[in-house]
């Protein structure tokens, strides 16, 4: 497997690439908006392709990492799109985060069309993309994740096989639902603190490495501190995960409420802000 075709080049996208570049692959990059790649393409030099379609065809493998469930769904079977073009053998490795029930709808039409489709979303944020340390949770064959894994450990470290198709997707919903209470309680936990008075430094530093300590806590808390709401991960995208987790039934109380703050910063324009920016709706901003 040497030609990579990637679709969706952006704040995940930019960084997953160059480490596939540096893995030695050769990619190929489809992303929305051209303009906002002129940087990234004259630094990697990779080729750039004018639809989904162009990207895919001929390649190895074509990875997906775009934004929502409806771009997915756009770029797989839209017109120009990849179901259209790739050629009898390939992989296909939606990473998006999006609907499980997607992801079986992709594998069963690949695969009457003699493709090999996997689902692996990835948790790890920006950092992690840049990194190369991104955990990635694999739905599918397990023969065709056997194949991608050299691929899978260019861009990430904690590299699971989780099931057949829509596997990797109902673990990432799980892992979304243990984030959103996780950083709930981050938040809850700064603003106590600055209500009392406490210094915000020494309190990560005194709780960080304890029973309370979390990944949200080490990367997330500084930035609220220092009201750095730069997005690692979308807000709207966080949005987005967990109302695709409560559309698949039961009761998750947590995650409503969390989502429903959310949706309160949202609603007051901050989707495009990191979800660090949850502290706002604890402070009132």
């Amino acid at each position: 497997m040497k030609t990579i075709g990637f679709i969706g080049v952006g704040v995940m996208g930019r960084p997953m690439v160059k480490n596939l570049l540096q893995a030695g692959y050769a990619v190929a990059v489809y992303s929305r908006t051209k303009s906002k790649l002129t940087d990234f393409l004259a630094e990697t030099g990779v080729q750039w392709c004018d639809t989904a379609a162009e990207c895919a065809a001929g390649r190895d493998a074509v990875i997906t990492m775009v934004g929502y469930p409806q771009d997915v769904e756009q770029v797989y079977f839209g017109e120009n799109g990849i179901l259209s073009a790739a050629r009898e053998g390939a992989y296909l490795i939606d990473m998006t985060t999006t609907d499980p029930k997607l992801a079986v709808r992709i594998a069963a039409e690949g695969k009457a069309r003699g493709l090999h489709v996997l689902d692996a979303p990835v948790s790890g944020g920006d950092t992690g993309a840049k990194n190369a340390t991104l955990s990635i949770m694999v739905g599918g064959e397990e023969a065709d994740f056997a194949a991608c894994l050299p691929l899978f450990q260019a861009m990430g470290r904690q590299i699971v096989y989780e099931g057949p198709v829509g596997a990797g997707q109902h673990t990432k919903m799980a892992n979304q639902i243990a984030i959103a209470g996780t950083i709930a309680g981050v938040c809850e936990a700064l603003f106590y603190a600055e209500r009392g008075g406490l210094d915000p430094e020494r309190l990560l530093a005194s709780i960080s490495k304890g029973a309370a300590g979390s990944w949200q806590m080490e990367n997330l808390m500084p930035k609220m501190v220092k009201e750095d709401y730069a997005p690692g991960f979308f807000l709207k995208h966080f949005i987005k995960d967990m109302k695709i987790a409560q559309a698949q039934g039961g009761a998750l109380p947590v995650l409503e409420r969390v989502c429903a703050m959310y949706g309160d910063l949202e609603a007051e324009g901050m989707g495009d802000l990191g979800t660090q920016a949850l502290i706002r709706y604890y402070r009132g901003e």
